[in-house]
């Protein structure tokens, strides 16, 4: 495990803030990096609703690849995404 990646974990795990986070996010990331996380977890969002991986590639005008992962991830035997998509239904 990465180190770096282990001490950004810790600190999102101890704070209880949202607003905190994010401003930590955007602090962290370019606007287009924050973009593609907004746009990867609409993307799992949409694949656990049943949308299909070709009407979301259509509608959110992006590459079959980019859904592929997140169907995978979903797809796992005790998948975190899917934990993680339940806490928002």
């Amino acid at each position: 495990m990465d180190k770096n990646l282990l001490e950004i974990c810790q600190y999102l795990a101890n704070s209880n803030n949202a607003k905190t986070i994010y401003k930590f996010l955007e602090s962290l990331l370019t606007p287009k990096e924050l973009q593609t996380l907004s746009s990867r977890w609409q993307i799992v969002k949409l694949l656990d609703q049943g949308v299909p991986q070709r009407k979301i590639a259509k509608d959110l005008h992006l590459s079959l690849c980019k859904i592929t992962r997140g169907s995978k991830e979903l797809k796992k035997r005790n998948s975190i995404l899917k934990k993680a998509v339940n806490q928002f239904q």
